[in-house]
């Protein structure tokens, strides 16, 4: 499972190839895409359906056997999206002797100094043109070489390094890509590798999201191999997780429908068409609803009978850091899963919901920690209460934890990964 696992990490190196990912995997399982521009038709128990935004989330659904509204639904939700560096229009910065850098800008919140002297590679969609000026195409884009790097300054002029150093963003986070050869090399550096790699004339790109990924492997480490570590564990590692617990009880068709949605922006609030600050979540169920026969008071009393687990990681207690923590609620890797829990409710979690979820843990035999920040030291939100917002669901917030959160490479624990996916495979049979 772990193996599967650093396989999908090592092929969605940004939020565009995760959906890709997850969206192969499900039609190998018999899911059909459904355009939201069309009417989805009607559905039946055990229909496998998924729905795309943006590109950069996606959004599954097994049809259960009781409909919506005398049943609800299962909901699983997690985002695709990492802390990183988008690169910018108009990115090639020429310096002495013909060295190209690529101007950049921050995505999310990354530890900045972790993405210094490693080889980067880029990753994202590219823009094409076609006779629709509407409907451009969209092409990914993964090169899979290392391509770019940030280099330190030297110790010898920044003889502080070691103590503490304050980064500029836009000074010191441009990564090197190469040495201009020719004149006709000039300025089209980044557009030569776009056209190589996608095999398309640089009039025919129109514009791209691409961002900065590392290219070392995801890995297990440790005496046992108890460890994993890799970029984009939060919160791919969740996803990995929800969509492995929905393929493996695809043989049966459940009571009551389940949902797995992964989400993009997470990192940057939610508050996008693809983010699950959006109404596209809701307005497919009350589709899905209505394509059962129901009206809205069906999609409503569907709402009030199901259930969410928001997945996204935990922070895990850190040996060398043990005073940053809470004193009686900090999970540990390898000790399962965590229920996160905030007094300003920045977490979905009550004791209702976190009791619902512990009861899943103990039904499929996983240990359940419990998370709660050190009350001087704020912590982040998440997806639960964001998308509650749109969905008034009853719900948990949980993660299993991790090390390092918004590294570059993050560590998690082999065993909570396996424990969360039973946990959640759990929830899909109930």
């Amino acid at each position: 499972m772990i193996q599967n696992l650093i396989e999908f990490l090592n092929a969605s190196p940004v939020n565009f190839l995760a959906v890709k990912t997850v969206k192969e995997r499900l039609m190998e399982a018999g899911f059909r895409e459904i355009d939201a521009a069309k009417p989805i038709g009607n559905v039946v128990a055990g229909d496998r359906l998924f729905f795309t935004k943006n590109d950069s989330s996606i959004y599954a659904v097994q049809i259960g056997k009781g409909k919506l509204a005398d049943n609800g639904f299962h909901l699983i939700c997690a985002h695709c999206d990492s802390p990183t560096f988008r690169i910018k229009p108009n990115a090639e910065m020429l310096c002495e002797g013909g060295i190209t850098k690529l101007n950049t800008e921050v995505y999310g919140g990354p530890i900045m100094s972790t993405w210094f002297d490693r080889p980067l590679s880029l990753a994202g969609r590219v823009i094409v043109r076609t006779d629709d000026v509407m409907n451009p195409e969209t092409r990914l884009l993964h090169v899979k070489r290392p391509l770019l790097q940030i280099s330190n300054l030297a110790i010898h002029f920044n003889r502080q390094v070691n103590d503490g150093v304050k980064l500029s963003k836009q000074k010191d986070m441009l990564p090197l890509l190469g040495i201009v050869e020719n004149e006709l090399e000039r300025g089209n550096m980044l557009m030569n590798v776009i056209t190589s790699e996608l095999g398309v004339k640089k009039e025919e790109v129109l514009d791209f999201d691409l961002y900065l990924y590392d290219t070392a492997s995801a890995c297990t480490f440790g005496v046992h191999d108890e460890f994993i570590s890799s970029g984009r564990l939060d919160d791919l590692s969740m996803v990995h997780a929800g969509l492995t617990a929905l393929l493996q009880n695809m043989d049966e068709v459940p009571e009551t429908t389940r949902v797995l949605a992964v989400f993009d922006n997470e990192e940057t609030g939610s508050q996008t068409k693809q983010g699950a600050g959006s109404p596209f979540l809701s307005t497919m169920l009350q589709r899905l609803v209505m394509a059962q026969g129901g009206d809205m008071e069906d999609f409503y009393c569907s709402v009030e009978k199901a259930f969410m687990i928001s997945a996204d990681n935990a922070h895990a207690w850190h040996p060398n850091y043990s005073e940053k923590y809470d004193p009686t609620n900090h999970p540990v890797l390898g000790g399962g899963p965590a229920i996160k829990f905030n007094a300003a409710q920045k977490y979905a979690s009550d004791a209702v919901s976190a009791a619902v979820f512990e009861g899943i843990c103990e039904k499929a035999g996983v240990p359940c920690q419990r998370f709660v920040n050190h009350s001087d030291v704020a912590g982040g939100s998440t997806l639960g209460n964001i998308l509650a917002a749109s969905l008034p669901l009853r719900g948990v917030d949980m993660g299993n934890p991790v090390l390092a959160m918004h590294s570059v490479r993050e560590t998690g624990s082999v065993a909570d990964h396996e424990y969360c996916i039973k946990a959640f495979a759990e929830f899909y049979r109930l």
